[in-house]
């Protein structure tokens, strides 16, 4: 076995973003709490149980922000069904090299699992994966390594043997403490602080994977 890469989901394999906005809008309007694009964009990549409360405010129950987030999570499987997603630049080719090389591949995302499943279905990708950790399995999220953590495990694989590819600052942050090397995908042009970061999976060289396995054992 080469080793094992834990990918993020939403921002690195693929961008979700207008579906998620589209999804809350509708699902808050219902609500009778319209949200605006730059209260989303705020707030994009965290759990719903930190999300809701922050618009709900004291209408907060914990019924209500249950129902209101499985709502949510429906409509944004809907929209992936009937309209598809398409992985980032080098996201399908990068799994399905790996994959065929030998690399354990899990994605390691705060996004729910039915969710995880769904996108993988759309991307023909199902089969690249051997695990799957997703909000539920977790107690903490990034920055905190539980979720990478956890992800290994369910491979077997060590730490030093495991790559995170991430885009976000929480995740490369949490990749550092869970002791794995990563690889940063920042489409703006932000530092990650990553072991290796591109503007685009596209951009990766050839043996961006191996090389990082091989720094870590040298």
């Amino acid at each position: 076995m080469t080793g094992a890469v834990l990918w993020d989901l939403d921002g690195t394999l693929v961008d979700s973003a207008e579906y998620h906005w589209q999804a809350w809008r509708d699902i808050m309007a219902a609500e009778g709490v319209p949200i605006t694009r730059e209260q989303f964009l705020e707030t994009f990549g965290w759990r719903n149980d930190a999300i809701i409360p922050r618009w709900l405010r004291n209408a907060a129950d914990p019924e209500r922000v249950q129902r209101i987030g499985d709502a949510k999570e429906a409509k944004y499987r809907s929209l992936v069904r009937a309209n598809g997603i398409a992985p980032l630049p080098g996201a399908d080719a990068w799994v399905r090299l790996l994959n065929a090389e030998g690399w354990l591949q899990a994605v390691a995302s705060s996004a729910p699992r039915l969710n995880i499943e769904v996108v993988l279905e759309v991307l023909g990708l199902t089969d690249c994966f051997q695990a799957i950790v997703a909000a539920e399995d977790v107690h903490r999220g990034k920055p905190d390594p539980e979720v990478f953590v956890l992800a290994a495990s369910r491979l077997g694989a060590e730490a030093d043997r495991s790559i995170v590819v991430e885009d976000a600052l929480a995740g490369v942050e949490a990749a550092r403490r869970a002791g794995m090397r990563c690889i940063g995908v920042s489409r703006s042009g932000v530092t990650l602080g990553a072991d290796v970061e591109v503007k685009s999976l596209a951009d990766l060289p050839s043996t961006a994977f191996s090389d990082l396995i091989g720094a870590r054992r040298s």
